[in-house]
């Protein structure tokens, strides 16, 4: 069975010879050119053999021209609509380009996205944010929709390119933000951008983050595949998903065992996943990103144990 058909099968609700597996980490190469970030989430995926790549995405959404700090709702203004091929993103673009040539027909390329609201978090507001959203939470609701506007059009660019679809994270979770605030400035904005690229994304994924996540607010997005951290306590495991979410689970792997621990210890990981995952509807998968110092043995063996469930 190829790569492809493997998951195809997977995500039609087919029975498959084992799991779909894959895994991702922080490359810490944002400062390249797009040509860069192609190369190493390449060999990242040939050296693991592993069944789809979801291809990182560290450049930062775009500060406005000779800004340097948003601060207050006057501010904001300054957050307009562009064409994404018009800024730093064009090296991620550059990146999906190159890599869907590459894998042809082997493989499916998934591209990551930050929601709105990280957006503003990780860079375009940051430390002010709080205040912005008490102070100003209308002029901070403004700029979530321009910013989703642009976020939309760099989604549809990528799918244009042959991403197979958009894995985008949203804070959808207690350790993140108060669930009010999430419903308000957060939730509604995912949604959108969604649904306007739910005919050109089989393979979209919305990646609730983090631990204690807000269960009712995953349910309803219009995607085909859900992924979270189901090893984690405070979320529920994937046969108890299963009973609320039709989709297909993107998890099973636990994050957190997969470094200082032994290749055994990994390898017990994946069998527990695949056991709690079943047999369809499951890319097997960590819920959030690996560590970086990742040990390639204690990774190979993983995907090993894998391979050899089609035995």
């Amino acid at each position: 069975m190829t790569k492809t058909e493997r998951v195809d099968r997977s995500l039609a609700g087919r029975e498959v010879d084992r799991p779909p597996v894959s895994f991702w980490y922080h490359f810490g190469v944002q400062h390249a050119p797009g040509q860069r970030i192609a190369e190493v989430s390449l060999e990242f995926f040939r050296y693991y053999d592993l069944d789809w790549l979801k291809l990182m995405n560290d450049y930062f959404y775009p500060m406005p021209a000779g800004t340097m700090e948003i601060s207050s709702a006057r501010d904001l203004n300054r957050v307009t609509r562009f064409d994404p091929r018009d800024t730093a993103w064009a090296e991620q673009l550059k990146a999906v380009s190159i890599v869907v040539q590459q894998l042809q027909a082997a493989a499916y390329v998934i591209d990551t996205v930050f929601e709105p609201w990280q957006v503003l978090l990780r860079n375009l507001v940051g430390e002010h944010l709080e205040a912005m959203v008490e102070q100003a939470p209308q002029a901070v609701l403004d700029a979530l929709d321009v910013i989703t506007d642009n976020v939309i059009a760099y989604c549809r660019e990528s799918l244009r390119l042959g991403s197979r679809g958009i894995f985008l994270s949203t804070f959808g979770s207690a350790k993140q933000v108060p669930r009010e605030r999430y419903e308000k400035f957060a939730k509604p904005f995912v949604k959108r951008i969604f649904e306007a690229i739910k005919d050109a994304g089989p393979m979209n994924t919305a990646h609730v983050h983090d631990i204690g996540i807000y269960v009712d607010d995953a349910l309803d997005f219009p995607v085909p595949i859900l992924s979270y951290e189901d090893r984690h306590p405070s979320n529920p495991g994937i046969p108890q998903m299963r009973e609320r979410f039709a989709g297909t689970i993107m998890g099973g792997l636990d994050k957190d065992r997969v470094t200082r621990v032994t290749p055994a210890e990994a390898i017990r990981n994946a069998q527990e996943g695949m056991r709690l995952g079943g047999r369809t509807r499951l890319l097997l998968a960590p819920g959030c990103s690996f560590p970086t110092w990742l040990d390639p043995v204690t990774a190979r063996a993983l995907v090993e144990a894998v391979k050899q469930a089609a035995a």
